[in-house]
């Protein structure tokens, strides 16, 4: 089973997933993706870690999402990736080919994945056109990827206010 987890800003994504990957009774692991620029983001890494399970296992990747996901996935294991928005960040960070190369990775691997990948993102569409390039690219890619991970996950949720909103269930 494979669930797109999508909201805006402190929507309750994060928390969401976790709720579901209990709710499966399975061993975690979470794939982070956010690196610590700023301080602000040492705060908001910090919070994540305080709210997460103790027994978890968490791996740190910001780029090579796909060789994680194929070295920690299992049919008896759920596995969280928090988030796809930092990853595609890092991702047109790092210049040339890597967003072309580790985003086709990424969603060739997805599909064959054993057990369960529950993937957090944000909905960052919304808003105004940002006035600058590498924002609208950011909004362009995220669009793009978001459309595609829908068309391959079972479950597609929409988390709005902390409420689930589902988008696209899994098959009976």
């Amino acid at each position: 089973m494979k669930t797109l987890v999508l909201g805006g800003v402190r929507s309750g994504k994060s928390r969401y997933a976790a709720a579901l990957a209990r709710e499966l009774s399975m061993p975690v692991t979470l794939i982070a993706t956010g690196t610590a620029l700023d301080e602000e983001m040492r705060r908001r890494i910090a919070a994540h870690r305080r709210d997460r399970d103790a027994d978890w296992t968490v791996v740190e990747e910001p780029v090579h999402l796909a060789g994680a996901l194929i070295e920690v996935s299992s049919p008896d294991r759920v596995i969280i990736v928090d988030c796809l928005t930092l990853w595609l960040t890092n991702l047109l960070c790092a210049g040339g080919d890597a967003l072309r190369r580790e985003s086709s990775s990424f969603l060739t691997a997805l599909p064959g994945l054993p057990g369960h990948c529950v993937m957090v993102a944000n909905e960052v569409s919304l808003g105004i056109i940002p006035v600058n390039e590498l924002a609208r690219r950011f909004m362009d890619e995220a669009g793009d990827l978001h459309q595609q991970l829908a068309a391959c996950c079972d479950r597609v949720v929409f988390m709005v206010a902390g409420l689930p909103l589902t988008v696209k269930a899994a098959p009976p």
